[in-house]
């Protein structure tokens, strides 16, 4: 079983200090606050901004967080109107690749994260009342309370990277 959460990452996260412990109302205000957070840390700035020791940009990051976001927010709305429970994982390096995340012009990156935040609350609302539960085919059991925290942590996580590389691009 692949290692997820809290167990992969620390808690607090190592990295960016997240706590598990956030209650899954918590988690999904983390996620409806990331628009803001992200027009806030991109404001003044390209967007294209690079640090040589992440692969993405910060407009790629916003794109990452947003298609994670539509990926669970899908994978919990199949779940619960069609019983489809069996969900796989995937490569976010490879979607990255295909969709040319350092390229997406950061202004439309966080407009589409705004509308991917709207959807993944009203489904994961509605996930956390009616109890859904997924089968993953790389971590085993998810319930609806363990994909809100871990989206809220990818979240999280990424506004740090996006910490990183513009600090790593302010002239001191």
């Amino acid at each position: 079983m692949e290692r997820s959460g809290a167990s992969l990452y620390g808690d607090p996260c190592g990295g960016c200090g997240f706590e598990w412990s956030v209650t899954p109302g918590e988690a999904i205000r983390v996620v409806e606050e990331l628009p803001t957070r992200f027009r806030a840390l991109l404001a003044g700035r390209t967007g294209f901004e690079r640090h040589p020791g992440l692969s993405w940009t910060p407009a790629a990051y916003v794109s990452h967080v947003t298609d994670n976001l539509r990926n669970w927010a899908e994978r919990l709305a199949g779940a619960r109107l069609s019983g489809a429970v069996d969900v796989p994982g995937y490569d976010p390096d490879l979607v990255a690749r295909a969709r040319h995340y350092n390229e997406i012009a950061p202004t439309a990156a966080l407009w589409s994260l705004e509308h991917a935040v709207d959807a993944r609350a009203a489904s994961v609302t509605s996930a956390l009342e009616e109890g859904t539960v997924l089968q993953h085919a790389t971590r085993g059991v998810q319930r609806a309370e363990d994909v809100a925290r871990n989206n809220a942590h990818d979240g999280h996580h990424h506004a740090w990277d996006i910490e990183r590389i513009l600090r790593h691009t302010t002239p001191v």
